[in-house]
C-alpha cells in the first residue's frame, strides 16, 4: 500500500486540530496558542461575514477563542470536525452579536419614541375638562340667584366668606349658610358622592 503524497507543507506542519482540542480541554497552554495560531484567522473570516464591521468582528473573534477554551471539553469528535465545532460557536456568537445590535437599536428607538409622547392624551384631557365645565355651569344653574352669587364669589372670584358677606351686605353666617347649601345641591348635581 503507497502512503498518500502531500504537495506544499510538509504534514507534520499542519497541527491536528481534534488533537489540540483535546489537549485544550484538559488546560494545555501551549495547544491552546498553536489551536489559536491556526483558526484566528478563519474565525474572524466567518465573524467578518456575518458583522461587516472590522472592529466588532474583532471582539466576537476574541470572545470565540476565549470560548474554545472555555467548552472543549463539551467538544465531541463523533459530532464534527474541530474545526467545523469552532466555526460554529464563530457563526452563532457573530449572530447573536447582529442581534443583540439590533434589539438594542429597537430598545433605543423605542425610548426615543416614548420620551417625545405627552404623558397624558392631551386631546382627551381637553375633552374631558370641557365635559367638567359644560356639567359645573348646567349645575350652577340649579342655584338659587343668592346661592349662585355667593358661590361665584367665594369659588371663582376667591374671596373669602368675610369678604363675601362684606361684598354681599350679609351677615357672615347666611354667606355661610348659602355657601353651605349651594355647595350640597352642586354636588347632588354633579353626582359626587360624599
Amino acid at each position: 500500500m503507497k502512503e498518500a503524497v502531500r504537495i506544499g507543507r510538509h504534514p507534520s506542519a499542519e497541527p491536528d486540530l481534534q488533537e489540540l482540542v483535546g489537549l485544550v480541554a484538559l488546560g494545555d497552554e501551549e495547544a491552546f496558542a498553536r489551536l489559536y495560531d491556526s483558526v484566528a484567522s478563519p474565525v474572524l473570516g466567518v465573524v467578518l461575514a456575518v458583522l461587516r464591521d472590522r472592529a466588532q468582528s474583532e471582539e466576537v473573534a476574541q470572545e470565540v477563542l476565549v470560548e474554545v477554551w472555555r467548552t472543549a471539553p463539551r467538544y465531541r469528535s463523533d459530532r464534527g470536525t474541530a474545526i467545523n465545532w469552532i466555526l460554529t460557536l464563530a457563526h452563532r456568537r457573530a449572530v447573536d452579536r447582529v442581534r443583540s445590535v439590533d434589539a438594542a437599536a429597537a430598545r433605543d428607538h423605542k425610548a426615543a419614541l416614548l420620551a417625545r409622547l405627552p404623558e397624558y392624551d392631551e386631546v382627551v384631557e381637553h375633552v374631558e375638562a370641557r365635559l367638567e365645565r359644560e356639567q359645573v355651569r348646567r349645575c350652577l344653574r340649579t342655584l338659587t340667584e343668592v346661592q349662585h352669587q355667593a358661590v361665584t364669589l367665594a369659588y371663582y372670584r376667591g374671596l373669602t366668606h368675610r369678604e363675601v358677606a362684606e361684598a354681599l351686605a350679609v351677615p357672615l353666617g347666611t354667606v355661610k349658610t348659602r355657601l353651605r347649601d349651594g355647595l350640597i345641591r352642586l354636588r347632588d348635581c354633579l353626582g359626587v358622592t360624599a
